[in-house]
């Protein structure tokens, strides 16, 4: 039971507001990113700083209260809220330094991938991260980090060089391949289970401007597209990577307006080689086909980052699905056409993420990230403004999702799904699962850290 005594304790003690219900910014402060997510948190603190971080650490830990920390918010199951518990917001917290001699980039905890890309982009550098740049950085390298630079460069924490961590125990370390070095390993995919992060220090590369952007086909070429695709992409040079996309053409530039509301499939490309290679690198995906549209040219990565920010705006309902692919069988592609021309609403889409390229050459056992071996990492997302269509495209998601789960590698990337069980968690993580258990058991062995896809520490299972 909480005092107000006890609550305005924590309260003096902070340089960022402690938002509780009742107050006149409650609402605003507990929306989701997904609609779907209806949760009522006890409070919400958003952190100005590590002091404050450390004081709602130890405030849930000595009132037993459920935690959760929300960076840039985009988690779908909306793991960065809960019922009844303490938020720890972090979107406060969103500095960003970029270093053009040590060609590294030092981001806070509550930092967007737009925020990355504008501070590195002044200096010709970019960080390897997602595709929408409203996402959190925090969410999407704990998770792995996948995006248009990871055939070239890898995932996310494949860059990152270290991390500062605030424990449950309220202590902050620097974890590293020289300080803690198990929890480095640990939280390089593992998610938000060991500690939160206030602080990531990426290396950046040479990257500005890209050639990039969509081609689309129409829906009959769509079993051919992904013959070809399926060939292509694993022989393709890895500076370019191809997302393959279904989707319902918006209404609005850059889409012609013969096109509006069509449902088709695509790629979505980058190529971030030397742009006088750009057209040889392109030409034999204008051969096939050839596309019904073709937008792909040159434009700074920044550009291509937010290209589509305006198509998942928070506020939408959205019911996600995953799993990581190692083929795409003629099978498999069969379904995908079957589901992809039934695709529900104008926002929803699937995509298939490449995770090849650099992403192999780092063993599966070298961080807590473990489908190393993947081709795709793919994702079903049933999205909508209208509640009135919830039952629509979640039933679409899972319709899809399921037949195709045997044709798949076995998990999912951990950012791509929703609460959909302890098994499901361990299949993310096969084999590291059990060192990922241990390392639990050392830094959270009370599971204060468990808003989120849980690893649950020995004691609690």
């Amino acid at each position: 039971m909480l005092t107000a005594a006890t609550i305005e304790q924590l309260k003096v003690g902070l340089r960022g507001p402690l938002i509780q219900q009742g107050d006149a910014d409650y609402a605003e402060a507990r929306k989701a990113y997904n609609a779907m997510i209806d949760k009522y948190p006890r409070m919400i603190v958003r952190c100005a700083d590590v002091a404050d971080v450390i004081s709602c650490v130890n405030f849930a830990r000595e009132n037993d209260m459920l935690l959760a920390i929300r960076g840039g918010g985009h988690s779908a199951p909306g793991l960065g809220l809960v019922d009844d518990g303490l938020v720890i917001d972090l979107s406060p917290m969103r500095g960003v330094r970029a270093d053009p001699q040590a060609r590294t980039v030092r981001v806070e905890g509550g930092a967007t991938l737009g925020d990355v890309d504008h501070a590195a982009h002044a200096f010709g550098l970019a960080v390897p991260a997602g595709v929408v740049s409203t996402t959190g950085i925090g969410g999407l390298t704990l998770g792995g980090g996948q995006g248009y630079l990871t055939r070239k460069y890898g995932l996310s924490i494949d860059n990152l060089i270290e991390a500062d961590v605030v424990l449950a125990n309220g202590s902050l370390v620097k974890a590293s391949d020289e300080e803690h070095e198990d929890l480095f390993w640990a939280i390089r995919g593992g998610g938000g289970n060991f500690g939160v992060v206030s602080s990531f220090l990426f290396r950046a590369h040479p990257v500005h401007t890209v050639y990039a952007g969509p081609t689309l086909w129409h829906m009959e070429q769509a079993g051919e597209v992904m013959r070809w695709y399926r060939r292509f992409i694993p022989q393709a040079p890895e500076d370019l990577c191809g997302l393959f996309v279904f989707l319902v053409v918006p209404s609005g530039s850059p889409f012609p307006e013969h096109l509006h509301g069509k449902t088709m499939c695509g790629v979505v490309w980058c190529y971030a080689g030397p742009l006088k290679e750009a057209e040889e690198a392109f030409r034999s995906i204008r051969q096939f086909g050839p596309p019904a549209l073709d937008l792909a040219g040159p434009m700074p990565l920044p550009t291509l980052n937010s290209l589509f920010d305006p198509l998942v705006p928070p506020g939408l309902q959205q019911y996600w699905t995953g799993d990581f692919v190692n083929e795409l069988s003629d099978e498999a592609i069969a379904l995908h056409v079957r589901y992809g021309e039934k695709t529900p609403t104008m926002l929803s889409t699937t995509l298939l993420f490449p995770v090849d390229g650099a992403v192999h050459r780092v063993g599966k056992d070298e961080t807590a990230f473990s489908y190393r071996d993947a081709t795709w990492s793919a994702t079903i997302n049933g999205v909508d403004p209208d509640p009135a269509n919830n039952e629509r495209i979640i039933s679409w998601t899972k319709e899809y999702g399921e037949p195709l789960h045997p044709y798949s590698a076995g998990g999912a990337y951990v950012n791509f799904i929703m609460d959909e069980g302890q098994e499901r968690v361990k299949a993310t993580y096969r084999d590291n699962y059990e060192r990922l258990v241990a390392i639990k058991n050392e830094y959270d062995p009370t599971n204060l850290f468990r808003a989120n896809q849980n690893i649950k520490p020995t004691a609690t299972v």
